[in-house]
Formats: C-alpha cells, structure tokens, sequence
C-alpha cells in the first residue's frame, strides 16, 4: 500500500501550519520555500484541504492559509482522506461482493489502520518538533 506524494506534501504542510503558525495564515510560497516543493503543486493540496474543512484561505497582503479547526482536532487520517478519498483500497475483483473472504480480512486490516491513523494527532508531533 502506498500514499500518494501530494499526501506526502499536505501532512507536512499541515505539521508546519500546526507547529510554526497556527493562529496566523501562511503564504502558500513561504509554505513551499520551507517544503522545498512546487508552490503550483502545493496549492492544490491546500484546496484540497480547504475543501476538507480543515484550513482555510485568508485573501489579502498578509493572506495565506491558516487552520479552520482546532490543531488538537485533527488527525493524520483526517489529512489522508482529504487528499486520497475515502474510497476502500481494496475491492474484489470477482463481484463477490460482502461474502468474499479475501475482502473481508482486506477490509478489516484498513479498518485497523484507519482507526490508528484517526488516533495520531498532528499537534503531537508538533509538540516533539518545539521540543
């Protein structure tokens, strides 16, 4: 299994917003500058999260992008399905739908990472960054 790098650039960016501004916005190319990534292509990350709830724009000389919800609220599995979707990563290719076995160990094995991804706050690791 494997996530995508535009997953990669958004936890990052998100640990950055939550580590070094959260209560003030960021420009998406100071963001980018910090990264060491493409602004073009981070800004599609961060409509991403905008669209997820999780940020918001601030328009403006001083705009950019700050938190909308509370830094302890969110998780890394918040940030993933804001980019990667909440599709399954699995499905049987044989139509068995809910009876196949092979699925349903699939399933539960996502479903037991889903839930330790929910429980990894980014705050935490913004903590151990400020020391």
């Amino acid at each position: 299994m494997k996530f995508s790098q535009a997953t990669d650039y958004a936890l990052h960016a998100m640990l950055f917003l939550i580590a070094e501004a959260p209560d003030k916005p960021m420009s998406v190319q100071l963001l980018a500058e910090k990264l060491g990534v493409s602004q073009t292509y981070l800004s599609k990350m961060m409509t991403k999260l905008v669209k997820a709830g999780l940020i918001h724009s601030v328009s403006g000389a001083n705009g950019g992008y700050r938190l909308k919800r509370s830094q302890s609220d969110i998780s890394f599995l918040d940030v993933i399905h804001a980019i990667e979707g909440t599709t399954s990563l699995f499905e049987c290719s044989f139509n068995h739908g809910s009876e196949c076995l092979i699925q349903q160990v699939v399933l539960d094995a996502e479903q037991q990472m889903e839930h330790l991804l929910q429980s990894k706050k980014i705050v935490d690791l913004a903590k151990k960054l400020n020391g």
